[in-house]
């Protein structure tokens, strides 16, 4: 059994070297991609490429005999991109910091380890960071699938002159953090408004009397609790090992599978990828049958809905401003066309980006 188990290992370390040569093999390839680029007088152009990371990715995946499941092949090979993109140049990218928040797991996900993350303290502080050029690129939620839409999001959308390049789906799995384990002496509950709405239900059946706390950020949650043995963080397992907590209670969350989607923000338009999403704000004329108007031509057209939001307009009382996502990149000419009909039965349209759909 020893001298079975001692040769399986031996080809293990073959293999672990055959694939350490071909790693740095890749990462030659890609320098010689950058020096390309500059020669052919493409200096300051997009290190990073969305449309065609996502491309590599599906392709492996397709391809993709196992036993490892399609979600690690997506995790080994945007750590490789990242770490190739870096002998390039490093990027910047900004979240809802302090450390620990899903925001940073996103940006993780997205983009990879080989990143520079910079955790500012607010939404708006993301997208003001990447229109004043200190970082490449930001990340934002923009809905739940408990709790819905985020508003400070989509109002920020609609006026920044940023475009949506990518968006990244993160499994939520909330959990109850504090010093010491157990739910015995709770007396106050810190998160960030939308994870305390994911989690009412729990809360309600098992600490029905602590105080929830709404904090600007689930890692500022987890600081707060890490001062306190009678207080307690929702947060997820990234901030417990930042803020050296126990779970006293894992996945609290209400609904399984509980999951939110985040948008990747930067100021290059990302090209079609082959499976893309097109974001829009439109404000539509206060009239009957306004809403009818403006969805006819993707139906007529075939281009399909994949999100309907209504917004309160900050023009006037009673207006609305309607988020749609739909199927295809701005460019395809049915996409294009159908934008172009419905524009004309609105009182404006914003492009607010065409990105590769989540793996």
């Amino acid at each position: 059994m020893n001298e079975e188990l001692a040769k399986l290992r031996e080809q293990i370390d073959a293999l672990d070297e055959r694939v350490l040569v071909l790693l740095n093999e890749r990462a030659r390839l890609a320098q010689a991609v950058g020096h390309l680029k500059l020669s052919n007088g493409e200096e300051g152009g997009p290190i990073y490429r969305p449309e065609r990371e996502a491309q590599v990715v599906r392709r492996l995946q397709a391809a993709n005999a196992g036993p490892l499941p399609g979600e690690a092949i997506e995790r080994l090979f945007k750590e490789v991109m990242s770490a190739c993109r870096a002998l390039e140049q490093p990027l910047t990218v900004a979240y809802l910091g302090p450390a620990g928040t899903f925001s940073e797991e996103a940006a993780v996900k997205q983009f990879g380890q080989s990143t520079h993350g910079l955790p500012v303290a607010s939404f708006d502080e993301v997208f003001k960071t990447v229109e004043a050029d200190l970082a490449e690129f930001g990340v934002v939620p923009v809905e739940n699938t408990t709790e819905g839409a985020i508003g400070r999001t989509l109002d920020l959308l609609l006026a920044t002159p940023l475009t949506v390049c990518g968006e990244v789906a993160v499994r939520v799995r909330q959990n109850l953090l504090r010093k010491v384990g157990g739910l015995a002496g709770i007396r106050v509950v810190y998160s960030h408004a939308q994870s305390l709405g994911q989690c009412a239900g729990w809360l309600n059946a098992y600490l029905p009397q602590a105080e929830r706390v709404a904090v600007a950020s689930n890692a500022e949650a987890a600081r707060l609790a890490a001062e306190s043995e009678d207080a307690a963080a929702i947060a997820g397992e990234r901030a417990a090992e930042v803020y050296g907590l126990a779970i006293a209670a894992p996945g609290i969350e209400d609904v399984a599978g509980n999951t939110t989607r985040f948008l990747v923000l930067g100021k290059d338009a990302a090209p079609p990828s082959g499976k893309d999403k097109t974001s829009l704000a439109v404000y539509v004329r206060n009239k009957p049958g306004a809403l009818l108007e403006l969805i006819e031509p993707f139906a007529r057209l075939g281009v399909g809905l994949c999100k309907l939001e209504s917004r309160p307009a900050k023009s006037g009382n009673w207006e609305y401003v309607f988020f749609i996502d739909l199927e295809g990149h701005r460019e395809e000419p049915l996409v294009a066309e159908a934008i172009q009909e419905a524009a004309r039965h609105a009182l404006s349209v914003k492009v607010l980006g065409s990105y590769p759909t989540a793996l």
